[in-house]
């Protein structure tokens, strides 16, 4: 796949090139959407995936960027 560079103004200096678009075109298969289920044969593999999420958003043993470093 060849990649697109751009040549961009940027302020105070002369162009720049940029790394145009990566992707391919096309839509994503709808029939996979939404299945994680499905994909996550064992059922110890599904506790495991849904404990990760939850420690991701109550876990209070990492600073992450949406969490502060000291509480208000």
């Amino acid at each position: 796949m060849g990649y697109k560079i751009e040549k961009k103004s940027a302020s105070g200096r002369e162009e720049v090139a940029v790394l145009g678009a990566t992707f391919e075109k096309g839509k994503p298969d709808g029939n996979e959407l939404g299945k994680w289920r499905q994909k996550l044969l064992s059922r110890r593999e599904k506790l495991n995936y849904l404990q990760s999420g939850e420690r991701y958003w109550y876990g209070k043993e990492w600073y992450g960027s949406e969490k502060r470093r000291n509480p208000a």
